[in-house]
């Protein structure tokens, strides 16, 4: 075989490849995100209490973002649930909250969602801060695994979306947990916008979680959910939890870690909640 038939035959593979791999992937996901809203997810959409009082600048980008969320990722329903548009749609928009008005990398690695009907216990081991695996204990409502999977309970998720402003939503929790874990390491620090908002960062949350170990120490009601202080990955998952569904009280209270998160998220649900009593379904 001579050399210039050669180079035109590892041409064309390269081009073969780089046409199935990356020209139609992104043909077909600029297809999907230019296509209208479909009308059955509108529906499941507007049954947000939340999706309901977001500007309508949100709402389209909301919309957009839930597009590109559904064409990226694979949901699996465990136990017998069938999966439903009414399902995917939920737990999308719940998810891309936590991605709009901002960049991002619209959970990139996330592959693969997976739904048990409610409560279930995880088979995969787990690594703490301190490298010892174990498996984990008791029924769980949602697991995030920086292998590109997450698994809900359904009825969790219902409840979530049902009580927006009771500071409990297992899809905010577990989404919260992937942001942590975009930079390979679930240590409650997510990819921030610059060197100097680390700092700030380890300074404030760290103080914050300090405190809540020591007020719960003291037998001290706390408005973070003591889980929060499990360990700093937990903390940020639980704050996140707050910023969105209870973000008056949270401002009122832990003002400096509300402004901390609100400088990440760069939006602010003070105000497109009017009054927090008024979202509740």
């Amino acid at each position: 075989m001579s050399i210039l038939l050669w180079i035109i035959l590892v041409a064309l593979g390269s081009a073969l490849a780089y046409a199935f791999l990356v020209w139609l992937p992104r043909r077909r996901l600029d297809k999907a995100l230019q296509a209208p809203f479909p009308s059955d997810w509108m529906l499941y959409l507007q049954r947000s209490p939340v999706y309901k009082v977001l500007p309508s600048s949100l709402q389209l980008e909301l919309q957009q973002k839930i597009k590109h969320f559904l064409h990226t990722k694979r949901f699996v329903g465990c136990d017998g649930l069938q999966v439903s548009d009414e399902m995917r749609v939920t737990i999308a928009a719940e998810a891309c909250l936590l991605i709009l008005n901002r960049p991002s990398t619209q959970f990139r690695k996330l592959r693969w969602i997976y739904i048990f009907p409610s409560q279930f216990r995880s088979k995969q081991a787990q690594r703490n801060e301190y490298g010892v695996v174990s498996k984990p204990a008791g029924s769980l409502l949602g697991v995030s695994w920086s292998n590109g999977r997450i698994v809900l309970a359904w009825d969790s998720v219902q409840r979530g979306v049902s009580s927006a402003d009771d500071g409990s939503n297992v899809v905010l929790h577990e989404f919260a947990h992937q942001l942590d874990q975009e930079d390979g390491s679930a240590d409650g620090a997510p990819l921030l916008y610059d060197r100097a908002s680390y700092k700030q960062w380890s300074e404030v949350l760290g103080r914050e979680f300090n405190a809540l170990r020591e007020a719960l120490e003291r037998g001290e009601q706390t408005l973070i959910n003591p889980y929060g202080a499990t360990n700093p990955a937990e903390f940020f998952a639980v704050i996140t939890e707050l910023f969105f569904e209870r973000p008056a009280q949270f401002h009122d209270t832990h003002p400096e870690l509300f402004n901390t998160l609100l400088a990440y998220y760069r939006i602010d649900p003070q105000n497109w909640q009017p009054s927090e009593s008024s979202i509740s379904t």
